[in-house]
């Protein structure tokens, strides 16, 4: 009988243990799982960061300039005797991975002086990265007009023109952002600065239109227009403006001192039968207001859209909604 019981206490002692051992087995087997779900959990969040990727901001498409295929922009600034604002634009500018060329359109009554036109190539020199060459050429214009800014360029080397007023500035990054934009839909134009042409309700002033600036834009979401002052359109728009603009147009910006934006905006939306693509960006204005912060401005740009609807034979802006927005920076959508 000793033996019997010392048998069934070692049958019931080894069950134990097998329990014991199958259950320690069960709970680390937990333990794994939960810790490779942790470990996928950290590599599928590394995984979407543009490090991992391999695209970091030292690796975006316009940072590599291939001169021979048109690649990178040229800056066509547009000043009047501001030439501090000058020096503090082109200074900037020329650090941005992008640039390949600048034209300043020049439309005083005096040539730039030696110390200016010395000061501006030492900083396309100084001031650019890897090893590029910046050319940097000044478009002498006998007359003031506006419509100087929009001439036809001697000897182009790229193909994507980023027009800019003296005045304002943007980020390198934020400039190579619009350029990327504008190089999947070259055909139109890509900028900072939205507007809207408005249907008017009343045509008690003889107009059909309204030009609506930067609230309509904001309450509404919707523009048709993007302003010259910042943005970014192919060259040949340059050569259409000069050459293919009816000639009482150009009179009529010439004489008004006004609207060449507008003007651009309708040629290229008449060329394309698209609307334009607004990048967001955020501006610095390093000079006093222009003419939109004189009296009458909106009246004025009014004139101009109805005017310009009646050269062109239609309303050829289209609406649109768009906006492109660089994800990178963007944490929440």
């Amino acid at each position: 009988m000793v033996v019997v019981r010392s048998s069934l206490m070692s049958r019931r002692t080894a069950q134990k243990f097998r329990q014991a051992a199958i259950s320690a087995v069960g709970s680390l087997r937990i333990k794994l799982l939960l810790f490779l779900c942790f470990v996928f959990t950290l590599f599928l969040l590394a995984s979407l960061t543009p490090s991992f990727l391999g695209w970091g901001q030292q690796n975006l498409p316009s940072a590599s300039i291939d001169r021979t295929s048109s690649k990178g922009y040229t800056l066509l600034i547009n000043t009047w005797k501001r030439y501090d604002l000058l020096k503090q634009s082109i200074s900037h500018y020329t650090s941005c991975p992008g640039l390949d060329s600048i034209h300043v359109v020049w439309s005083e009554p005096d040539p730039p002086s030696d110390s200016l036109v010395k000061f501006l190539n030492h900083a396309a020199k100084s001031n650019a990265k890897d090893g590029r060459y910046i050319e940097l050429a000044f478009d002498i214009n006998k007359e003031d007009s506006l419509n100087n800014r929009f001439k036809e360029l001697k000897n182009p080397i790229t193909d994507a023109v980023f027009s800019i007023d003296d005045d304002i500035i943007f980020s390198c990054s934020t400039v190579e952002f619009a350029y990327s934009v504008w190089r999947s839909a070259p055909d139109t134009m890509v900028g900072f600065v939205p507007r809207i042409h408005l249907i008017n309700p009343s045509k008690e002033n003889g107009y059909s239109y309204i030009y609506g600036g930067w609230w309509p834009v904001w309450w509404t979401g919707t523009y048709s227009m993007i302003l010259s002052k910042a943005s970014f359109f192919h060259r040949k728009y340059l050569r259409m403006y000069t050459n293919e603009m009816p000639a009482s147009l150009l009179e009529y910006v010439r004489r008004n001192r006004n609207c060449e934006d507008i003007a651009m905006s309708f040629l290229v939306a008449n060329a394309t039968g698209a609307p334009p693509i607004w990048a967001k960006g955020k501006i610095n204005e390093i000079g006093s207001t222009g003419i939109s912060s004189l009296g009458g401005h909106n009246i004025k740009r009014t004139e101009c859209v109805n005017r310009f609807v009646y050269e062109f034979g239609r309303m050829p802006l289209v609406p649109t909604t768009v906006k492109a927005v660089d994800s990178r920076g963007t944490w929440f959508w």
